[in-house]
């Protein structure tokens, strides 16, 4: 078994999906423990039908994808931040739009050769795909976020737990919502490198919604989000390797079965 493993980490591919995959899972970890906080997971989901049309975009004019989904991403996200408190979950309006966002990503890579492939990568991850650059891109993208992470956190939870106390405090609840989508944003980018656009979802939300579940202290939560998320990944790959499966299967199969796991066992201990 050691013996396979090391010969694993002797190609470059294998070590560049460990190194893009533990930056994804770090940054998802923390940053999905605030979307479940605060009830945003509907942003995430939003942000990765949003961020498909500009990965899309930035292939047809001949850009990395994840500079197209990243600018997207941003842009998208200062709309969220700023109308967040108006927007429904179950607007119609918001629905069509996404749908139209998937619907431009799809004409986008219509008009780009290799369709399908191109497509499947957005969509699903591309981990074992990472380039030096992709890397590069992901890990500074990882450190600004988290060096803001640092910088509003006490201010984020504050209004994310007693928004009523925290904006009679002189907190500002509109530019804490708009700078904490921003991160969310990258958050998303870097995490649709793992698993794709479609199931961004997974890691960004699994783990810390598994963690919430587990624990109501505000650090051990992230410090648990964050650890659980980048096992997940692991494990992932290592699957995806001795199996040939998708790493995204693998993902989002353990975070599938361990949520529900926890649930079970919550709900019997309740009982």
């Amino acid at each position: 078994m050691i013996s396979l493993l090391s010969t694993m980490f002797e190609y470059n591919f294998m070590q560049h999906a460990f190194i893009a995959g533990t930056i994804a899972a770090i940054l998802a970890g923390i940053v999905g423990y605030f979307v479940i906080i605060r009830n945003l997971s509907f942003a995430a989901h939003a942000l990765g039908h949003i961020g498909f049309a500009g990965a899309s975009g930035a292939l047809l004019i001949g850009l990395a994808p994840i500079t197209g989904q990243f600018l997207l991403t941003m842009i998208a996200a200062i709309g969220i931040g700023a109308f967040g408190n108006r927007i429904n979950k179950s607007d119609m309006a918001i629905g069509i739009v996404l749908s139209f966002c998937l619907g431009l990503g799809s004409l986008f890579l219509h008009f780009h050769q290799g369709y399908a492939g191109q497509a499947t990568i957005i969509l699903f991850g591309n981990l074992l795909g990472v380039s030096d650059q992709d890397i590069q891109i992901m890990f500074w993208l990882m450190i600004i976020s988290l060096l803001a992470m640092a910088f509003i956190s006490r201010r984020l939870l504050f209004a994310s737990i007693e928004p009523e106390v925290a904006e009679a405090k002189g907190i500002s609840l509109f530019w804490i919502a708009v700078f904490f989508v921003l991160i969310l944003a990258i958050a998303v980018t870097l995490t649709s490198q793992v698993v794709g656009v479609i199931l961004i979802f997974t890691l960004l939300v699994g783990p810390a919604a598994i963690a919430v579940q587990w624990t109501s202290h505000f650090w051990t939560g992230i410090i648990f989000s964050t650890l659980l998320a980048v096992a997940i990944v692991w494990a992932g790959i290592c699957l995806s390797y001795f199996t040939d499966w998708p790493i995204s299967f693998w993902i989002s199969a353990i975070v599938f079965g361990l949520y529900i796991i926890n649930t079970f066992k919550n709900r019997t201990a309740l009982r």
